[in-house]
């Protein structure tokens, strides 16, 4: 699936991935290949992919890798839409 994070300052990921776990502001999810369409509310933590998108030039120190061996973004809120596998975080 196809996964794009957008914050005000920039468009930060953009790529192929096969995993995404976002902080929900009802819990924590996990969205994987053909999901249900979702748009959700996200509040503080983490944003979570497993995959090799590309990170934005600038921006690689946002991201830490963790040791299950996907990537993480913190945030502070913001909101997601999954549609026809087509993930796309607005984060703050």
């Amino acid at each position: 699936m196809h996964l794009e994070i957008v914050t005000p300052e920039a468009s930060l990921v953009k790529g192929e991935v096969t995993s995404v776990t976002v902080p929900g502001v009802n819990g924590e999810f996990q969205m994987l290949n053909n999901h249900a369409a979702v748009v959700s509310l996200l509040a503080e933590g983490k944003v979570k992919f497993a995959g090799s998108p590309e990170i934005a030039e600038g921006f690689e120190d946002k991201f830490v890798k963790e040791s299950d061996g996907r990537w993480s973004l913190a945030i502070t809120s913001g909101t997601i839409e999954m549609n026809n596998n087509k993930v796309i975080v607005l984060a703050d």
